[in-house]
């Protein structure tokens, strides 16, 4: 029994919840992977993840490297303690290696186990925000479904708590509504809702990280959208006139004045790959390269024809600056 837990029928049947199977007078199984945890402590600050080789030691993060990413989650450590391989370059975020090995989430009826995608090959996109990911999976592998969850979508429980509105935010009830996005104006494949209000925000956005450096700004960035766009003017890194862009989500410091693109930060929809990874386009397999202290290479896409700022995707001569413009470029 789940105490005074409720639900209506309706909404109990509904496909994203069941998954279509009987199961009166069928015994529950325990999962007993399900309280296993994703590591062992092997001693005082050194652990043994089960998708990694080697021991890991708790380090201390002094200096921001924007170079440097988490394996599970695919960010930079901006703050805070992190993991560190004792023989090769994996790093964690210290909170990263809690991710469970087992999950059940809202948003798929079936189980769904803790994964690594493969180093060189990124080849899953994620179901709820839709970007590659190139970390930690949560993968269903049951009637061939290929559901997946990257890491940061997966950590979304009910009532969730969105940063940048004072109401708690729920998934949406019908998740073939699609809707208007408040934050970013796009129409969302999955959403929180409000309950209380009218606000919804796409899972795309509510994932963003909320903690942000800059390497040539000492404070912490935050989002800004909305009728808050006013207090800046162009991204400090490609120097675009914000106004000018489709763009109407981005990272602010409210100490400096900055504004920056969430692109030309992470790499827009690069932002969850790293370097070195390949993404398929059609018959054609695209290096992801990182960003060069030295140049900015033109997008090859003659509807951008930007500087590309942060990664690149690059494959025989031609180079783009986003998966977007990768879909126009590589064919």
């Amino acid at each position: 029994m789940c105490g005074d837990y409720v639900v209506h029928s309706r909404c109990a049947l509904g496909k994203d919840v069941w998954d279509g199977e009987d199961l009166e007078n069928v015994p529950e199984e325990d999962n007993k992977l399900q309280d296993v945890t994703s590591f062992d402590i092997i001693s005082d600050g050194v652990i043994l993840h089960f998708l990694h080789d080697h021991h890991l030691r708790l380090k201390v993060s002094i200096l921001y490297d924007e170079n440097k990413f988490c394996q599970a989650c695919v960010l930079p450590i901006v703050e805070g303690n992190f993991y560190s391989c004792m023989e090769c370059d994996f790093i964690f975020h210290e909170t990263c290696p809690n991710s469970c090995r087992i999950l059940l989430h809202a948003l798929h009826p079936h189980q769904l186990t803790l994964e690594h995608v493969e180093y060189d090959s990124c080849r899953f996109m994620c179901n709820a925000c839709e970007r590659f990911c190139g970390g930690f999976i949560y993968g269903c592998h049951i009637r061939e479904c290929k559901f997946y969850l990257d890491v940061r979508c997966a950590s979304i429980y009910e009532p969730f708590n969105y940063k940048y509105h004072e109401h708690s935010m729920f998934l949406a009830s019908d998740p073939k509504e699609e809707l208007l996005c408040q934050v970013c104006k796009t129409i969302c494949h999955k959403q929180l809702n409000c309950i209380k209000c009218d606000f919804i925000v796409c899972i795309k956005c509510a994932t963003l990280p909320e903690k942000v450096r800059y390497k040539h700004d000492k404070h912490f960035l935050r989002v800004l959208f909305g009728e808050e766009l006013c207090k800046g003017d162009w991204c400090e890194v490609c120097e675009r006139n914000l106004r000018a862009t489709d763009t109407k989500v981005f990272y602010w410091c409210n100490e400096c004045g900055t504004t920056f693109h969430i692109e030309c930060l992470f790499g827009g929809d690069l932002i969850y790959v790293k370097p070195g990874q390949t993404l398929k386009f059609f018959d054609r397999d695209a290096e992801i390269l990182g960003k060069s202290n030295l140049s900015r290479p033109l997008c090859m896409n003659p509807d951008c024809k930007n500087p590309c700022q942060v990664k690149i995707l690059k494959t025989y001569n031609d180079i783009v600056c986003s998966v977007k413009c990768g879909n126009q470029v590589f064919y």
